[in-house]
């Protein structure tokens, strides 16, 4: 009878959502391997091009990125090839999505498993997503959920909620800040000039409530500040798991069937020192969400990395988002398609300047969730599952 080595005190992470892909689940599962190596043995089976990612290469196994079928065959055997050489104690899947690969892996090296839950994992409408992913995700031993809604969809799923944990994104936080005459710079780059600005990041997809925003409340904000433009940094989504595109020239012809297209900024995607500077120059975040069934916002990163740069936000209370803002802290939170209110609060917050209050207390808000204090979180559960 095969005699198998006592686990060590390794971990797995086994995730597509990893650099050089890019999005926002993809900084988090880097940071969930970043923040796991300060402590342990960390190994990697993610997509092509991730050992140039990482501080120890030779410590990952790379499968193509596309399409999601072969990559989950691929990390299904190096899984399993990585979890009988090393034998390690636990196996963390980043994403609902690599749950299949890292259950086998978690079989065949006799080790502990858990799913890295973000809300789309569990409520999204695809048939054989549900048959086959959602019955191996609940075989976990354990699950973390980025937000309480996301907790909330995970019992509602059939998880035991004795095992769920919370473990919200992390966020960087600016040592410094860059000059307002690189803020000027940088308005001047892209056509801004002096004019207040609100500020959308994100993947244009249907959840983000982009066009809705911008027939409903945009038209009553430029009305009462006419020169205030809307600037949109996003492209399309492209992860496994999404919601309906709203394409660039859907929000363009929303825009001009409102008379406001002269108002409508779309810049697609931004450097991280770009982003800053957008940061640093915008009035205000809108987080325009929608309730779309078979979708959620499991928690809304960008209004956190928002309030670090001490930009408050403006956004409708929907799924994970109530996490991500604090009322009166870090922005302000509407009740679903109250565009009226929301459109009211941006008028008075195009109007302020940008060292009223609640951008000190964005700042601190955003000091909560910091990677320090995510990898301490991350580190502390984890010491919990390893026997």
């Amino acid at each position: 009878m095969l005699q198998l080595r006592p686990p060590n005190r390794g971990i797995l992470l086994i995730s597509r959502n990893f650099p050089p892909l890019l999005g926002g689940m993809e900084r988090l599962n880097q940071h969930v391997f970043l923040e796991l190596t300060r402590e342990y043995e960390v190994h990697l089976v993610g997509p092509d091009g991730a050992p140039g990612c990482v501080k120890h290469p030779q410590q990952v196994r790379t499968c193509p990125a596309v399409p999601i079928s072969r990559f989950l065959t691929c990390a299904a055997v190096q899984g399993i090839r990585v979890a009988r050489r090393v034998r390690p104690a636990l196996i963390i899947a980043g994403s609902g999505v690599n749950a299949p690969p890292a259950w086998a892996a978690a079989k065949a090296g006799g080790a502990r498993w858990m799913v890295y839950l973000h809300g789309l994992d569990l409520v999204v409408n695809q048939a054989v997503y549900r048959r086959l992913f959602l019955p191996i995700i609940r075989r976990a031993d354990a699950w973390l959920v980025n937000s309480g809604a996301t907790a909330q969809l995970a019992a509602a799923a059939g998880l035991d909620s004795g095992r769920l944990h919370i473990l919200h994104p992390g966020v960087e936080i600016p040592r410094t800040f860059p000059s307002d005459e690189e803020v000027r710079a940088w308005r001047e780059r892209h056509g801004l000039g002096d004019r207040p600005f609100l500020l959308s990041v994100g993947r244009l997809s249907k959840r983000k409530g982009l066009r809705e925003f911008i027939l409903h409340a945009l038209p009553m904000v430029v009305a009462a500040r006419p020169d205030t433009l809307l600037v949109i940094v996003g492209e399309e989504p492209t992860a496994a798991l999404t919601s309906a595109t709203v394409g660039i020239a859907a929000l363009q012809e929303a825009a001009r069937s409102k008379g406001v297209i002269g108002s409508l900024r779309i810049i697609g995607r931004l450097s991280d020192q770009d982003l800053t500077l957008a940061y640093r120059a915008a009035s205000v975040l809108v987080f325009p969400v929608l309730e779309v069934p078979g979708d959620v916002e499991g928690f809304g990163m960008v209004a956190i990395e928002a309030a670090a740069h001490g930009l408050p936000t403006a956004a409708f209370a929907v799924g994970g988002v109530t996490d991500a803002v604090e009322e009166e802290t870090s922005g302000y939170l509407f009740p679903p398609g109250d565009y009226e209110s929301m459109a009211a609060r941006i008028i008075e917050l195009t109007a302020r300047d940008r060292t009223d209050a609640i951008a000190a207390t964005s700042a601190d808000f955003a000091a909560r969730f910091s990677w320090d204090h995510f990898g301490d979180t991350l580190r502390g559960f984890c010491r919990t599952k390893i026997r």
